[in-house]
C-alpha cells in the first residue's frame, strides 16, 4: 500500500518552548540541562503528535535543531572556523557563537555569515571551507535521536543534509585559496558521511533521508559526476536512502539523478507539479520508490483533495502502490504549527486552512485514498475537504473588483519619477542638507519589554486607546532625542508601535487575516507570525503618517519614513494561491504609493520603502527570472514613483547576493539603497565594484542580528574598504538592519562608534 511521511516539522515548540529556553540560556537563567530536557520535550511532542495524526511511517528525527539545521551539521562534522576555537567555550556556546556571535568573557567574535535558505524566509548559517578543513565526526546527531524516539517506541527515518548540498551551500574562508571550491573536499568528506550513515544502519534505521535542495537549481547540473561519485560510496554502507529534492523541479538533472544507486526519490509536486510525468518516466524501469510531495510544507492552505488525488493515482498506476509514498513538498518548519491554537479566527476562516500538524492529517488521508481504503471516516474526510475548497472558491469570487480595475488602469508613466536621480540629488541636497557620510538607521530601535507590555495592555482591552498612543508619543519622543544626542543625521521615530514590518502592515490594510500563535522561525530564536491575503488588497486609509508627522514635529532634523515594500510584504505574508503573486503585489504597491504620497504632504523629508526579501523572491531557475524581475521591480517603482524630486526614497536589502540581478537593483531608481554588508564580509561591494552605481548607497557597517558591539576602529576599517570601490558621494553610513531585537545599551554603544566613525571619514576625505 502507498505509505506515509513528513519530511520535518516546527521545532519551535507547539508554544515557542524552543525560544523561551534558548534566550533562557543566553541570559544565564537556563542551565544547559534544562534546555536539553526543553528540547526532548519538544520532539517528543512533535513525534507523538506525528503518530497521532496517522502518519504511518517515516516520521523524521534529526532534523530538529535550536539554532539552524545548516549550523547542527557544521558543529557534527567539525567545519568550526578558527576564531571559534580556542577561546574556552563549551561546544554548546562555541555553536551559539557561530549563529549570533559572542562577546563576553574575554570573548569577542563575530557571527558567522547567514543566507536565505533558496525562496524562503528562513535563514541559515553558512559554512566556511578551506584545504585546512578537518572533518570528523564530533557528534552523530541523527543517530542519537534515531534512538531518542526508539526509546519512545516510535520509528523514525532520519534526516541528514546531503554531502553535495552541504558543501555547494557552503563558501571558501578567509584563508583558503584564491580558486578554492568547497566541492573539492568531496573525497574529505565522504568517510565521515559513511561513518555516520553506517551507525544509523547499525543502529536499526531501515530509511534515512538524505536532503539535496541544490537538484532543482541549475548549477547542479555540473555535479553529475560528484553525485555519482558520492552515492556510489553512500549506498553500500546506508539505510536506504531516499535523495529528497524540495522548492522547484529536477529538469535536466533528473537524467542523472535517476541512474543513482538510491532506493527511493523524494519531489515537489506543490511547487512543480509539471514534473510528475517527466519523472515517473525516469524511474518506472528502475526499483527506486516515488515520494510523492502532494501536501505544500510552504503554504497554510487546506489542500484540494480531488486535485492531489489525481496526481497521486498518475504515480500508483504507473508505478504500483508499494512504490509510491504520500508526503508533505518540503519540512513544515516554513509553516504553524497546529490550528488548534488559533481562538480568533472565524470558522469560515479557519475552514480554509491547515497548519503542520493538520498537514499531517492530509498525509495521511491521501495515503489512504491512494492504497484504495474504504474507510467511512476516510471517504467523510474527502467529501468534507470538497465543501470546504468550494466554499473557498465563492468567498474568492466575491473579491473587491474595483482594487482589480486600479490595477488594470496603472499606466507606464506612474512607474518612473518626475526626473531622473542627477537631478533629484541636486533638489534634495538642497530640501535634507545632509553632510557628507550622512548617518542613519534602517528603521526599527528597541523593542523593549516595556513596548510589548504595552501593546499587550491595549490589545487586551487593559488601557484606551488614548492611554496606549500617549505612551507611544512618549518612545518616539524618547528615541528621537536619543538619536539628536549621539549625532545621527538622517532620523527615524523608531517604529514602536509595530509588532512586525509586515504583520504591522497587514493589520492596517484590507485583504488580510491574522493568527495569534501561527509562528514560523526565521532564524535562530527569531519568530515571526505571517499575516495571510485573502482576498483583495487595498489601502482605507493612512498608516504611518500619524506616528512620523509627530516624530518630525519634535525635532528640527529631517526625519525618515519608514514602510514596508509591496515586494516583501507578499513573500513575507502567505499569499493567494488563486491569483497571481504579480496581482497581489501590484495591489499592495497601490495601497504604499498613496500611503507614500501621503507622506510627502504630511512634511517627511525621506521615505524608505523596504525590500529585504525582493532577491528572496526570485524562481529558482533561471528561465523563470525576467518575468517576476518585471513585476517586481515594477512594484517597487509604482510604489515610489508618485512624489516629487525632493523627496528622497530609500530602500533596504539584506543577506542576499544581488551580483546576478544587479541591473534590477538599479532599474529600481530609489535615491538611496543600504545593504547588508558587514555579516557577509562586505563582498557585495565587489558587485558594485564590477556594475558601478551611480545612485546612493548604505552598505552596512555593523551587524544588528549579534549582540556583539563594533568598535570604533572597526567601522573605519569597513568605510576604508568601502571608500576603495565606492564613491565618497554616495556614501551613507547606517547598520546592517534594523535594531528592534538589540537591547539599548549595545544599541547606544554601536551607534556612537558609527557617528564616530562618520565623522572621522568626514575629516579623513574632506
Amino acid at each position: 500500500m502507498a505509505t506515509s511521511a513528513v519530511l520535518g516539522f516546527p521545532r519551535i515548540g507547539a508554544s515557542r518552548e524552543v525560544k523561551k529556553a534558548v534566550e533562557a540560556y543566553w541570559a544565564g537563567k537556563f542551565t544547559a540541562d534544562q534546555l536539553t530536557q526543553t528540547a526532548a520535550d519538544v520532539k517528543k511532542s512533535n513525534w507523538t503528535s506525528l503518530k497521532e495524526k496517522g502518519v504511518t511511517i517515516y516520521l523524521g528525527s534529526g532534523e530538529f535543531s535550536l539554532y539552524d539545521h545548516v549550523l547542527d551539521h557544521s558543529a557534527a562534522f567539525n567545519v568550526i572556523p578558527k576564531r571559534y576555537v580556542g577561546q574556552g567555550l563549551t561546544p554548546l556556546d562555541v555553536y551559539f557563537a557561530m549563529g549570533r556571535g559572542r562577546q563576553a568573557d574575554g570573548v569577542d567574535v563575530p557571527a558567522s555569515e547567514m543566507k536565505k535558505w533558496f525562496d524562503s524566509n528562513y535563514h541559515f548559517v553558512v559554512p566556511e571551507f578551506s584545504e585546512e578543513t578537518d572533518f570528523k565526526l564530533n557528534f552523530n546527531k541523527a543517530n542519537e535521536e534515531y534512538k531518542e524516539a526508539q526509546a519512545l517506541g516510535i520509528e523514525t527515518r532520519p534526516v541528514v543534509l546531503g554531502p553535495i548540498s552541504f558543501l555547494v551551500l557552503g563558501k571558501a574562508s578567509k584563508d583558503a585559496k584564491p580558486d578554492f571550491q568547497p566541492l573539492s573536499l568531496l573525497p574529505k568528506l565522504l568517510p565521515v558521511y559513511k561513518q555516520l550513515l553506517a551507525d544509523l544502519k547499525a543502529a536499526g534505521a531501515e530509511w534515512v533521508q538524505l536532503d539535496e535542495p541544490i537538484l532543482v537549481l541549475d548549477k547542479a547540473a555540473g555535479y553529475e559526476k560528484e553525485y555519482t561519485t558520492a552515492y556510489t560510496e553512500l549506498s553500500p554502507v546506508a539505510p536506504k536512502i531516499l535523495l529528497t529534492t524540495y522548492f522547484g523541479r529536477l529538469d535536466s538533472n533528473l537524467n542523472f539523478v535517476a541512474k543513482l544507486p538510491i532506493a527511493g526519490l523524494h519531489i515537489d509536486l506543490d511547487r512543480a507539479p509539471g514534473q510528475l510525468d517527466e519523472v515517473i518516466a525516469a524511474v518506472k524501469s528502475t526499483s527506486i520508490a516515488l515520494s510523492l510531495g502532494l501536501v505544500s510544507g510552504r503554504n497554510i492552505w487546506k489542500i484540494n483533495f480531488q486535485a492531489a488525488i489525481k496526481l497521486g493515482q498518475k504515480a500508483v498506476d504507473a508505478l504500483g502502490q508499494d512504490r509510491v509514498i504520500v508526503a508533505t513538498s518540503s519540512s513544515l518548519l516554513h509553516i504553524p504549527v497546529t490550528l488548534k491554537s488559533e481562538k480568533k479566527l472565524t470558522p469560515e476562516q479557519k475552514d480554509w486552512f491547515s497548519f503542520a500538524l493538520e498537514k499531517a492529517e492530509e498525509v495521511s488521508v491521501l495515503a489512504k485514498v491512494l492504497s484504495g481504503s474504504q474507510d467511512a471516516n476516510i471517504s467523510s474526510a474527502v467529501k468534507a475537504n470538497e465543501l470546504s475548497i468550494s466554499k473557498r472558491r465563492e468567498f474568492e469570487r466575491t473579491s473587491d473588483d474595483s482594487v482589480r480595475k486600479r490595477v488594470a488602469a496603472i499606466t507606464p508613466d506612474m512607474l518612473e519619477r518626475k526626473s531622473p536621480f542627477a537631478v533629484r540629488k541636486e533638489v534634495q541636497k538642497k530640501h535634507i542638507e545632509l553632510p557628507r557620510f550622512p548617518t542613519t538607521t534602517i528603521g526599527s530601535f528597541p523593542q523593549t519589554k516595556e513596548i510589548r507590555n504595552a501593546r499587550a495592555k491595549f490589545t487586551k482591552g487593559e488601557i484606551t486607546e488614548a492611554e496606549y498612543e500617549d505612551f507611544l508619543k512618549k518612545e518616539i519622543a524618547s528615541v528621537v532625542r536619543f538619536q539628536e544626542t549621539v549625532g545621527l543625521d538622517l532620523l527615524v521615530h523608531g517604529e514602536p508601535e509595530r509588532n512586525d514590518m509586515v504583520q504591522y502592515f497587514g493589520e492596517q490594510l484590507n485583504g488580510f487575516v491574522f493568527t495569534q500563535n501561527g509562528w514560523v522561525q526565521s532564524y535562530g530564536s527569531r519568530y515571526v507570525r505571517p499575516p495571510i491575503i485573502v482576498s483583495d488588497v487595498s489601502r482605507p486609509g493612512p498608516i504611518t503618517v500619524k506616528w512620523s508627522s509627530y516624530a518630525q514635529s519634535v525635532t528640527k532634523s529631517p526625519m525618515k519614513g519608514m514602510l514596508t515594500g509591496p515586494v516583501t510584504i507578499l513573500n513575507w505574508s502567505f499569499p493567494r494561491a488563486d491569483v497571481s503573486r504579480e496581482l497581489q503585489s501590484k495591489q499592495l504597491a497601490l495601497a504604499l504609493r498613496d500611503e507614500v504620497i501621503d507622506l510627502e504632504k504630511a512634511g517627511i523629508h525621506a521615505v524608505q520603502v523596504d525590500e529585504p526579501a525582493i532577491r528572496e523572491g526570485l524562481p529558482l531557475r533561471r528561465v523563470d527570472w525576467d518575468i517576476y524581475l518585471k513585476w517586481a521591480v515594477d512594484s517597487f517603482k509604482l510604489a515610489t514613483a508618485g512624489v516629487s524630486d525632493a523627496l528622497q526614497t530609500h530602500s533596504h536589502f539584506c543577506y542576499s547576493d544581488f551580483d546576478d540581478i544587479f541591473p534590477s537593483i538599479q532599474r529600481l531608481d530609489a535615491d538611496v539603497i543600504s545593504i547588508e554588508a558587514s555579516k557577509s564580509d562586505m563582498k557585495l561591494l565587489t558587485t558594485f565594484r564590477h556594475y558601478g552605481y551611480s545612485n546612493n548607497i548604505g552598505p552596512g557597517v555593523y551587524d544588528i542580528h549579534s549582540p556583539r558591539v563594533p568598535g570604533d576602529q572597526e567601522i573605519r576599517d569597513r568605510l576604508k574598504a568601502m571608500l576603495e570601490i565606492l564613491p565618497d558621494s554616495l556614501l551613507f553610513v547606517n547598520p546592517d538592519c534594523g535594531l528592534k531585537t538589540r537591547g539599548w545599551k549595545e544599541t547606544e554603544a554601536s551607534l556612537r562608534n558609527l557617528v564616530s566613525a562618520a565623522r572621522w571619514a568626514r575629516q579623513q576625505y574632506a
